[in-house]
């Protein structure tokens, strides 16, 4: 399902296509309510009636909304827009880690990787899911979110 800009997805308006991936395509919208750009993850319709891949999703969401820390994306709503459901997100702005690293697809050290984790959610039980560092958007300020 790809969202033409202009389209409104609850109170969101669309206004381009950001990436895409296995879990969905990842929108910059404006929220009118508050005024100010967001990021809309919307799972594609044929994958909703997929039990296995909509329990993903909504995991993911959860994971991620049950987190606080400077360090990992906020996450703002869940909704579903003709059968579709979404998540809605802070935007970060400057590029991908990958792309920060040069283009490089090497992994960091697993010790390295394993600190990195410990820091960011220490006592956290969630899963990890779609880490991969061409998805992960370095905010301004130098400020690193999962």
């Amino acid at each position: 399902m790809t969202l033409e800009t202009g389209t409104r997805i609850g109170r969101y308006e669309i206004k381009s296509l950001l990436g895409a991936g296995g879990m969905g395509e990842v929108y910059r919208a404006r929220d009118p309510k508050i005024n100010r750009d967001v990021a809309i993850k919307v799972l594609p319709p044929d994958f909703s009636d997929d039990a296995v891949r909509l329990a993903r999703f909504e995991q993911e969401a959860r994971a991620a909304g049950t987190l606080n820390h400077p360090n990992i994306l906020s996450i703002y709503d869940v909704e579903t827009h003709d059968g579709a459901p979404y998540v809605v997100s802070e935007l970060l702005e400057g590029g991908t880690l990958r792309e920060q690293m040069g283009g490089s697809s090497a992994a960091l050290p697993v010790r390295k990787a394993l600190d990195y984790a410990l820091q960011i959610a220490p006592s956290s039980s969630s899963t990890w899911r779609s880490r991969r560092s061409g998805r992960c958007p370095p905010a301004r300020r130098a400020r690193r979110a999962l």
